[in-house]
């Protein structure tokens, strides 16, 4: 069960890459707006930039709850996204099942908690405070670990303040992050921009 839990939480950060660029954000069209398969979704993203580039990372809408329409459409959205995996892992492996619920619910409590504290998110989460800060809002997609945006050459940082101590954006011994590091930079090698005034959104 425990190789199908590990199996599981990789292929939640590769749909956490997918879901953001894609459903989130949408694809570039030449003069048109934006494409996104699920718009009401987009568009709830979109204001969520808008908001946090006002408030220095701050979301007033994770305190208002479900009564902000921005915070229901997210949770309805993992609530469908991890009912549908896990009833499709479920016959195949347990521990993935178990892993698409568990990767919903920590996704929610990662994104929520970091535009409540932005403090916390540039110490625990900076990919993602660069996700929404630096220059360049079309990068940095994954949100509980940057682990597809390494591999996927997606990570872009801003300031040697926001880089995590390695790829895997976990807390490991010195010499583990090391040799993490010389992996990256040898193979999946990051990129680097510089912040933006906090009102500047790309659309």
């Amino acid at each position: 069960m425990w190789k199908g839990f590990l199996v599981g939480l990789v292929v939640a950060n590769g749909f956490e890459w997918i879901a953001h660029k894609y459903i989130l954000h949408g694809t570039h069209r030449s003069g048109k707006p934006r494409y996104s398969p699920v718009p009401d979704s987009m568009k709830s993203h979109w204001e969520h930039h808008r908001e946090v580039r006002k408030t220095d990372f701050y979301d007033h809408g994770y305190v208002e709850g479900i009564s902000n329409w921005r915070t229901k459409n997210e949770i309805i959205s993992l609530a469908v996204v991890a009912t549908g995996t896990s009833l499709m892992f479920y016959p195949v492996s347990k521990g993935m099942a178990a892993a698409a619920v568990y990767s919903a619910c920590n996704y929610y409590y990662i994104h929520r908690r970091a535009h409540l504290e932005p403090d916390w998110a540039m110490r625990k989460i900076p990919w993602h405070y660069d996700h929404h800060m630096n220059s360049n809002q079309d990068a940095n997609w994954c949100v509980t670990k940057p682990w597809f945006d390494y591999v996927l050459g997606t990570r872009v940082i801003s300031s040697k303040d926001l880089q995590e101590q390695n790829p895997l954006g976990m807390v490991l011994p010195a010499p583990v992050s090391n040799i993490l590091n010389f992996v990256a930079a040898t193979c999946f090698p990051a990129k680097w921009v510089e912040k933006v005034p906090r009102l500047s959104v790309e659309r």
